[in-house]
């Protein structure tokens, strides 16, 4: 693990696998209440791209992981999550990248793509149409009030739903409650200017996932966007080999 720190001075950290190619390197964006390692290294992503003869980057988000997690909702949202990404592209010094996020990281990976060049290829995976109504998470599918709401709840118990599976995700990966309340309060909840992709970007979506219901919808705004739905859930499907061999054959056009 290695750490830069952010323009407002969270410590954000960042990890590498796998040796410099002539190929871009894979930088991987991870979801809420996850980190680099629950999204993308036990679940075998990152050893796949390796063994496919990438060099690998990803990093843990503010409040997730290793990264610092103040309980100040200031300190969050996705743009500012987009901006610490940026920064961690000047830190690697990659003058192009292959890039996918997860959940919360396909919000941060499309709101960075607006505006930066750097990236070659997009995946954002986990999310749909949702993103076009509402400029992030699917607020149908689990509101972020309710969502922060739960995640501080002292009774867990009287969780149900959506709520009650990411307060138990959480909890098994000792995540910050409040940080992650925090997040959940910032959620991102305004257009983001889709239109400006630059990168050809593929939308990756469980077919049993809320959270990424109409997809097409999303690639449909987005103007060099492809769509593939692959079995599973929103917490699932990033552990099938389905997963792993789409974003290894996307990036290795």
């Amino acid at each position: 693990m290695k750490t830069f720190t952010s323009v407002d001075g969270i410590e954000i950290a960042w990890y590498e696998w796998g040796y410099d190619t002539s190929r871009p390197p894979v930088v991987l964006h991870h979801g809420f209440a996850a980190s680099a390692a629950a999204n993308w290294e036990a679940p075998a992503v990152v050893a796949e791209l390796v063994t496919a003869g990438r060099k690998v980057y990803a990093l843990d988000a503010r409040g997730h992981g290793r990264s610092g997690k103040p309980h100040d909702k200031a300190f969050y949202g996705e743009t500012k999550m987009s901006r610490d990404l940026s920064q961690f592209l000047d830190v690697i010094g990659a003058p192009q990248v292959d890039l996918a996020g997860y959940s919360m990281g396909g919000i941060v990976v499309l709101i960075n793509a607006t505006t930066e060049r750097r990236i070659r290829r997009l995946i954002a995976g986990g999310i749909g149409g949702g993103v076009v109504m509402f400029g992030g998470v699917d607020q149908r599918a689990i509101g972020s009030d309710l969502l922060a709401a739960g995640l501080l709840a002292a009774d867990k118990a009287t969780l149900f739903g959506p709520v009650a599976a990411f307060r138990a995700f959480a909890e098994s990966t000792g995540a910050d409650l409040k940080a992650l309340a925090a997040q959940a309060q910032s959620v991102h909840r305004e257009a983001i200017a889709l239109g400006q992709i630059k990168a050809p970007t593929l939308i990756l979506a469980g077919d049993n996932d809320p959270l990424a219901a109409w997809p097409d919808k999303l690639a449909a705004a987005i103007p060099d966007a492809v769509t593939m739905v692959i079995p599973g859930t929103h917490l699932g499907v990033v552990g099938t080999a389905a997963f792993r061999r789409a974003i290894v054959d996307f990036f290795a056009v």
